[in-house]
């Protein structure tokens, strides 16, 4: 007999209650979109939510040449969407005409390879500069002007007050979505990012004397509303952070009109995604891209910019207890967790079970691509063999049960956990699952009788699903998982009624492959370098818990 337990009915129990009611107008080409429910969020996809097993190119890889050193990679990850620029100055790089052919030739090869895109907008910022707009905007500053910082001297950005650079970036956004419907009715493309990293370094705001009479001015009644604030001008109201908050209004409505302005011809999923400030305390706002979505302005986002579905981090801090951080800062009940740009290196690959274990709507490291750049030390060195394995051995597991899971993430049923490496953690991460509690180790021997010292590398996740009552959906790499009971002055044991261990097939399904007992369980569960999939069982009985013999513990 096949053990089955309650995961069937539960699988359609939670499709027709998280679905009723849309299913009608649901079909293979609807238009993607974004799903709140209770605090949880979710990307629809063809009509059912999507885990984004992501990937981003470099920079400039976006040309129809360097397509070929891009595909192989995507391969090799099994990764199931690629987010890929699209540049101001390469679609209108003379003034009103418009040229989309890489933009065509983007999509033709992305059905080809079986991949969904994401676009990334690069314009008037990209990680804060004007590089990509196109010459004719970038050395007009008469026409387009740039930022004045406090010193009184031209500084690098573009000022977000003044209209004509404005219209025609989103005269060009337009253009290009306007392009989108018509060439895209499959919907290859799932989500749009206006603008990259905005904001500005080494100047809190503009200063010019457009931007100082706004700062004199009224603070908008939208962002009183938001705050709860009474009325009066940006210092009255913010006081020190006033400088900060006024730019990042200035910069999010800005974005909010190319948005808003895109989502008219095309309502596609949009985010914009933060060059971030440190996650513990308050940095200079000189030091970090200011004006950008960094974590202590989102509400400010929120407020200036509705047409945006989320705001992103790009998380490269290699440190555990920050990385964690951001997830907690972005992942809000009223913003979705995505992580749409980390480092490639291989102690990045980890942190992936984190993310999807918070509900995360995906996570996409980047630089993929063959072209032989690489960003160390944000990322890797090189991108070699082992460290794409790393990456991709997440993706090869995940990759054909990413409907279910991300269904489950949906209904809040996920938890997830990355190695760390702060030696006050103990080499253990432990998650409160309800009912029970699952405690990670890293670097045990798989009889499980040592302590935890960790792995030679961090390299150990795992990630965890309530499946149904009792149940659990359980995978990983290079972790120790046990499950015990919370309460633990129950009077009662635990023990696992049944692991089986598993896979899911190319249409969402379990499909059985044997059941573990015995070692494989009686000391904890293992996982290795190899791919595993378990449905854990647990159970309790009223009693003392049954050492093992052989096991001192």
């Amino acid at each position: 007999m096949i053990f089955r337990s309650s995961r069937t009915l539960a699988g359609l129990t939670l499709a027709a209650t998280l679905f009723a009611g849309t299913a009608h107008a649901q079909t293979a080409t609807e238009v993607p979109r974004l799903v709140t429910r209770d605090g949880h969020h979710a990307l629809m996809v063809d009509g059912a939510p999507w885990l984004m097993l992501g990937a981003q190119v470099n920079n400039s890889s976006n040309y129809t040449a360097m397509l070929p050193k891009v595909w192989p990679t995507i391969h090799a990850m099994h990764a199931n969407t690629v987010e890929v620029p699209i540049a101001w100055e390469q679609i209108e790089r003379t003034e009103g005409q418009f040229d989309f052919s890489f933009l065509d030739q983007l999509l033709a090869e992305a059905r080809q390879n079986k991949v969904r895109l994401v676009l990334l907008w690069f314009a008037t910022w990209k990680n804060t500069s004007p590089n990509y707009a196109p010459a004719w905007v970038k050395l007009d500053n008469a026409r387009f002007p740039r930022m004045t910082n406090a010193k009184g001297e031209t500084h690098y950005a573009l000022s977000p007050l003044h209209r004509s650079t404005l219209e025609a970036d989103k005269r060009a956004f337009v253009k290009l979505m306007q392009h989108l419907k018509a060439a895209d009715p499959q919907n290859t493309v799932i989500m749009v990012q206006p603008e990259n990293e905005a904001g500005t370094y080494g100047s809190v705001r503009d200063f010019s004397p457009v931007a100082q009479k706004l700062f004199d001015g009224p603070v908008p009644a939208a962002l009183l509303k938001k705050f709860r604030k009474p009325a009066g001008s940006w210092k009255q109201v913010f006081g020190a952070d006033a400088d900060e908050y006024f730019h990042a209004w200035s910069i999010a409505r800005y974005i909010e009109e190319i948005a808003a302005a895109g989502k008219a011809v095309k309502p596609v999923p949009m985010y914009v995604n933060a060059a971030l400030a440190s996650a513990f305390g308050r940095q200079a706002a000189t030091t970090y891209s200011s004006g950008g979505p960094i974590h202590h302005v989102i509400d400010v986002y929120k407020a200036a910019a509705p047409s945006l579905d989320l705001v992103a981090p790009d998380i490269y801090a290699r440190d555990h207890a920050a990385f964690l951080e951001y997830l907690k800062l972005y992942g809000r009940a009223d913003n979705a967790l995505l992580i749409p740009e980390t480092g490639n290196a291989p102690e990045f690959a980890r942190y992936f079970y984190p993310v999807v274990g918070k509900g995360g709507l995906g996570f996409a490291p980047f630089g993929m691509d063959d072209s032989g750049y690489y960003n160390f030390p944000l990322g890797a060195k090189t991108l070699d063999a082992p460290t794409m394995e790393l990456f991709a051995r997440n993706y090869r597991v995940f990759a054909p049960m990413m409907r279910e899971w991300a269904k489950l993430a949906f209904a809040g049923k996920t938890w997830g956990v990355a190695e760390p490496t702060d030696p006050k953690a103990e080499h253990k991460q432990i998650m409160d699952l309800g009912k029970y509690r699952a405690t990670a180790t890293f670097g045990q021997y798989q009889f499980g009788t040592d302590k935890p010292t960790g792995n030679p590398q961090p390299t150990g996740g795992l990630a965890v699903a309530e499946i149904g009552p009792d149940e659990y959906l359980v995978t990983g790499f290079d972790t120790r998982v046990s499950f015990a009971l919370a309460d633990a002055n129950s009077g009662r044991s635990m023990l696992y009624d049944r692991v089986e261990e598993g896979h899911y097939d190319a249409q969402g399904h379990w499909v059985f492959d044997r059941v573990l007992n015995g070692d494989q369980t009686d000391y904890g569960i293992n996982f290795t370098d190899r791919a595993q999939v378990l449905h854990v069982k647990l159970g309790s009985y009223k009693g003392n818990p049954v050492i093992p013999v052989g096991n001192p513990n």
